[in-house]
């Protein structure tokens, strides 16, 4: 019977080590597959979960903007601090602090989250707003948004002069209540 009971432990250690490999074989499956997965995750929807939240945004030539996380589109952010919002596009952001560690998947987004730039200033252009443009050169502006084109806006300075910004030279517009 001596030799049945060691033949059961030596089957029963097998067994034992075999679990043991195939659970260390699946935790590193299930690691591949979370690093594989998260390479689909977007900029936009990590910030779709922070909305909502308290978040700071690194801009260059600007430096650190804090705010409530108000509105998230394809493109672009909608920070509300005191007393004025900012429109950011995301290739201006340097860094966001304060953001959430889960994301929202695009295909979950309603129809007005998947509005881009264009339809944000826009509205300022509908609004009337007095705005400061803060630009990639580092320069500002203070104007209102008077017409948005395709890949620029078209703002009238405080004196009456027209100017025209290209999206790619926009860091961020800064509304401010008067």
């Amino acid at each position: 019977m001596s030799w049945e009971h060691d033949l059961f432990a030596l089957l029963d250690d097998l067994e034992g080590q075999a679990a043991a490999a195939w659970e260390a074989d699946r935790e590193a499956e299930l690691a591949d597959r979370a690093r594989t997965e998260y390479g689909a995750v977007t900029f936009a929807s990590r910030l779709m979960a922070s909305r909502g939240h308290d978040v700071a945004l690194d801009l260059p030539h600007v430096g650190r903007v804090e705010g409530r996380l108000a509105r998230v589109g394809e493109e672009w952010c909608l920070l509300s601090g005191t007393r004025q919002d900012w429109i950011v596009p995301f290739r201006a952001v340097s860094a966001v602090h304060g953001a959430s560690e889960r994301s929202v998947p695009e295909v979950a987004w309603s129809p007005i989250d998947r509005l881009g730039l264009r339809a944000a200033l826009r509205r300022l252009a509908d609004a009337g707003a007095r705005c400061l443009l803060h630009l990639a050169d580092g320069t500002r502006h203070e104007a209102y948004v008077h017409r948005v084109g395709a890949d620029f806006l078209e703002a009238r300075e405080p004196a009456g002069s027209e100017l025209l910004v290209p999206y790619a030279g926009l860091v961020a517009v800064q509304s401010r209540e008067d």
